[in-house]
């Protein structure tokens, strides 16, 4: 508690901004994958899998590529003004996205949104890796990470009220960032020397690309980055590839019916029907673990170095999330969630912790930029396999025509993919619920989950090599 209390009151009110922002990004994200490729007559765009894939792995990539530019320009020109034009991109891109349906026009927009995202993301971080030392970095990093989930919680437990109009799902996350701008007139920038007046925009940029040369020889450094990717990939499925399966394949009966017992708001508000609990409810174990049980790890991990507990975090989500290949039962899920959780608690943060720790003084902003490479990596490589790998060996949508087409059904065209599945069903002579077992019986989707743990394992791997040789 001694640690806590000399934190200073930027760090507070710069993890108070992350708290929000992330829960106007959670508040949509979560549900994005599904309002990508859902069906039409529930809200859905009903994009291919593949589309889903493009636009999250691309447009997501380079929210977290462009902060190698956008912390260098925060470093240069304040980190106050570039939050506040963070702020307005964000708010303005939340308000224009729904209202676009076709592919090109959703992802120039969310292209948009990435700026905004890209403005915010290494100011926040550069903050508290400024407000805090060697003896409070464990801790700040893990209350960062924490209120990070916080914001990842309640955003989607807010917005899911109101997934039956997509379009206010994006004006909460507008409303939410606008509380953010409120919050800036508290925000102090830390550390900052006596403003000098800016260069020309040429010459920021200019410096900039020098930087970014320096740092490319650094080949101990972008080999971390590289092997961090890896994580990442496999950390994105979370958002990219479970709401998607959980709402496919996972049997929400036995969540649905405990709610309905014992808390029957959830399973009132938080059910698209009968016997089904959301999704992105069930996703949204993720940050509810975190949320209790991160400062705890954050403690039992505070003298252990980063790299070893990034190994081993790297390593328990993968069982975390290779766990999800045995069952549809949803319970078995949220223990896959839970085991991912823990090692996501233990790895992440030090991530983070580690590159503000060997950022040179007076460029932890630049540094904190860099490390957002593995995390574009890791966007663009999640998106593939999200998108044209899921397609072809889980995909629902697929998988029963398929199963239609060689059963010799005849299926009505223009149907949503909710309509096409239910007249699959009707011919078929079986309910929904038991199409859907058949084809997990047939088909095995669950084998993605394979492709998942493989590279979960591989970056746990290299990450120990690295560690060995690399000191």
């Amino acid at each position: 508690m001694s640690l806590v209390k000399q934190f200073p009151r930027t760090f507070w009110v710069a993890n108070a901004l992350e708290l929000l922002e992330r829960w106007a990004w959670y508040g949509f994200f979560m549900l994005f994958a599904n309002y990508l490729t859902g069906s039409s007559d529930a809200g859905g765009l009903e994009f291919s899998q593949a589309q889903k894939g493009v636009l999250m792995g691309v447009g997501t990539g380079i929210l977290y590529f462009l902060p190698v530019l956008t912390g260098a320009i925060a470093d240069r020109y304040g980190y106050k003004r570039v939050l506040l034009l963070a702020f307005v991109i964000y708010a303005s891109a939340f308000l224009l996205l729904p209202l676009f349906s076709s592919f090109t026009a959703v992802f120039l927009m969310y292209l948009y949104l990435a700026v905004g995202a890209a403005l915010f993301k290494p100011v926040i971080s550069a903050t508290v890796a400024k407000t805090t030392d060697r003896r409070t970095a464990s801790i700040g990093f893990g209350i960062y990470y924490m209120m990070v989930n916080v914001g990842a919680f309640f955003g989607p437990v807010v917005t899911l009220l109101y997934k039956a109009n997509y379009r206010s799902v994006f004006y909460i996350s507008a409303g939410v960032i606008l509380l953010n701008m409120l919050l800036l007139l508290l925000y102090k920038e830390p550390g900052r020397e006596e403003r000098r007046p800016p260069a020309a925009l040429g010459a920021t940029l200019a410096g900039i690309f020098r930087n970014m040369f320096g740092i490319v020889r650094d080949t101990r450094f972008i080999l971390f980055l590289l092997i961090v990717a890896g994580f990442w990939t496999m950390y994105n499925q979370l958002f990219f590839t479970l709401p998607v399966f959980i709402s496919q394949w996972v049997d929400t009966g036995a969540l649905y019916d405990f709610f309905s017992r014992h808390v029957p708001f959830i399973s009132a508000h938080y059910s698209p029907a009968p016997g089904v609990i959301d999704a992105e409810f069930v996703t949204n174990f993720d940050a509810f673990y975190i949320i209790l049980l991160q400062v705890v790890v954050s403690a039992l991990v505070m003298r252990t170095r980063p790299l070893k507990s990034m190994i081993t975090g790297f390593l328990v989500c993968s069982i975390g999330m290779s766990l999800t290949l045995f069952s549809q039962n949803v319970i078995f899920t949220l223990v896959a969630i839970l085991v991912f959780a823990v090692g996501e608690m233990a790895g992440s943060p030090k991530i983070t912790e580690y590159i503000g720790g060997i950022a040179p003084a007076g460029k932890k902003a630049l540094y904190m930029g860099y490390s957002f490479i593995p995390v574009f990596l890791g966007n663009v490589f999640a998106g593939l396999i999200s998108g044209f790998v899921y397609q072809e060996m889980s995909d629902k949508a697929v998988i029963v025509k398929d199963y239609a087409l060689q059963q010799g059904f005849r299926v009505a065209d223009g149907l949503s993919r909710g309509e096409y599945f239910a007249a699959v069903a009707r011919q078929a002579g079986i309910s929904e619920r038991e199409l859907t077992d058949l084809l997990w019986q047939l088909y095995s989707p669950s084998s993605i989950w394979i492709v998942v743990l493989a590279i979960g394992l591989l970056a746990s791997a290299l990450l120990f090599v690295y560690d060995r040789y690399k000191r």
